[in-house]
Parts: structure tokens; sequence; C-alpha cells
């Protein structure tokens, strides 16, 4: 079983975390110029065409679309991406507001949420003004997602471990697909290129501070807890990517997006399994050193679609091929 580290280091491991905060970090409305007109977000623009690296845009369905077409479809989704991104931060906010509560005098983790707050608070500033100036009127996440949304944060100050894993069961997937867009060197949009560039650098500390927590909690789970624990992190990956990842039937209609395609590319063909397990390899590394990998939690993980390899390092680049 995973030891943890000790109190101490762990204080210190947040400190460090806080102080990057404060020498590294972005103003939505002074880091982004967004009245520079090479960022002028123009409908029409052939690079919201979707590359081969998004899951819609590799199908046969969409690469046979006409090229007016590709265009609308891949702007209508890049934006609804982003608009998922702005809510599930809303209600990230909301649990790091309520974990803080109750927080005794002199801890740590009330300094470094509250720096995480901040920067989340930003990201929502600079999804909202991308949103508004495409002019689309996109759902976002789906509408159970939005429904539950204000209860959600109730588990940070009832159940924080929980809390925690499924913060990683969102900040995951959105940052697993910000980065394949950027390593890909496909055409990107400048705008949306400029805010994931921001969303990515800043997420790199909101996730390690989320394993950071969950490493420093796991060994002081009693084993009930545990056992819970280690069939809830899948099950929450999951769940969440779900809610995140697939749009909602309003934005499947809205693309015109036929369902068989719909189903195809959430998550019945082969690349789009491969793509899903890609999300949770530092969720897997996570759990294995944790103590929250075991024979019942291994099939829960492969039940679910999203068993693999853990990742070797943090953000380590997925392989080509299983």
């Amino acid at each position: 079983m995973a030891q943890g580290v000790d109190v101490t280091t762990y204080q210190d491991q947040l400190r460090t975390l806080s102080e990057a905060s404060v020498e590294h970090h972005f103003d939505a409305f002074v880091d982004i110029a967004w009245d520079d007109p090479a960022y002028a977000v123009d409908p029409q623009d052939p690079r919201w065409i979707l590359p081969d690296v998004d899951p819609l845009g590799r199908t046969s369905w969409y690469r046979g679309l006409p090229r007016e077409r590709q265009i609308e479809v891949g702007f209508y989704r890049q934006t609804n991406v982003v608009k998922v991104g702005l809510q599930f931060e809303q209600v990230l906010i909301a649990g790091l507001m309520m974990y803080c509560l109750d927080l005794p005098n002199g801890r740590a983790e009330f300094r470094y949420s509250t720096h995480e707050a901040t920067e989340e608070c930003h990201h929502t500033q600079m999804f909202q003004e991308f949103v508004n100036r495409t002019g689309l009127d996109v759902p976002g996440a789906h509408s159970l997602f939005r429904a539950l949304g204000p209860f959600l944060p109730l588990a940070a100050k009832h159940l924080p471990f929980i809390f925690f894993v499924g913060v990683l069961g969102g900040e995951e997937p959105i940052d697993h697909v910000q980065k394949v867009m950027l390593r890909s060197g496909a055409p990107m949009h400048p705008l949306l290129e400029r805010i994931s560039q921001i969303h990515v650098a800043e997420e790199a500390r909101h996730i390690g501070f989320a394993h950071q927590f969950l490493e420093h909690r796991a060994p002081r789970l009693n084993p009930l807890q545990r056992g819970l624990a280690s069939v809830l992190t899948p099950v929450l990956m999951r769940v969440l990517c779900d809610a995140i990842v697939v749009p909602g039937p309003r934005a499947i209609r809205d693309m015109g997006i036929p369902r068989e395609v719909a189903r195809e590319v959430w998550w019945e063909s082969a690349e789009s399994r491969k793509f899903l397990r890609d999300m949770f390899g530092d969720v897997r590394m996570l759990a294995e050193s944790t103590g929250l990998m075991n024979p019942v939690s291994r099939r829960v993980w492969r039940a679910l679609g999203i068993a693999g390899r853990p990742n070797r390092f943090r953000s380590e680049p997925a392989p080509a091929a299983d």
C-alpha cells in the first residue's frame, strides 16, 4: 500500500504551487489580445475544419461533407467544447469554495485552492468571451450535467476525497483533448490556440494539486473507504467524461450528426475507444500508486472501457497503438 507523503512535505508542495500561481498566471483580459485583427472570429474561416485528431473530424461522414459544412460543423463543435469547459469550471470553483469553508486556520490547502479558484475564474471569463464572439448559442454540456451541477460542490465539503477524484474526472479529459490538438500541429484559429495554451499551462498546476491531495489522503482512508473509492474512481472518470466530452442531444442535432455516426464517435469505433482509454493514463497511474487499483476495481475499469497501461509519468503522450 502506498505510504503517501508526510504532512510537512505535502504542505511544502502546496506552498510551491501557490508561489507558482503568483509568479506565473494569466489574466483573461490582459494576456489575450481580443481586438487584434488576427484574432477576429470569422465563421467562414477554414481553420475551423476539424483535424484528424478530433474523433468527429476523422470520421468518413465528416470528411465527406462539403467544405462549407465542414467549417460550419467544426466551428460549432469547437465553440461548444469551450462552453463545456466553462460550465465544468463553474462547478469546480463552487466546490473549491465549499471545501475551503471549514478548513482550519493555517492550512496550505486554503491558499492554493483560492489561487486555483482565481485562475479558474479567469478561464471562465476567457471561455465565455470566446463563445460570445462566435455569436453561436451553444448549450455546452449535456443537460443532465447542467441539472446536477449545483449539487456536485456539496461533495467537496462532505466527501473531499471523492470530490477531488471527480475533479480529475472532468479536468483530465478536457486537458487531454486540448493537448492532443496542440501537439498535432494541425491549423487552429489563433484565438482558440491562445486560449488553449493558457488553459493547459495553468491546468498543469490544478491537476497536480488534485493528484497531490489524493496521494496525501489515500493512505489515511480506512479499508472500507479505500474499497469504495477504488470502485468509484473509474465510475466517476467514465460518467464525467461522457457528461463533458460527449455532446448532448441538442448539440448533435444542431450539428446535424447522424445517430449512427454519433455512436461510432462516442465510443463504438476502435479509434474512439482508444481515444477514451488514452484520457486516463495519468489517473490509472495515480490509482496504482495510491492503492486504489485492486482486483475488483480493475474489473470496473475494464467494464467501463477505460482500462489500459498506466502512464509512466504525468502527461506522457499516448502510444500510437495499444
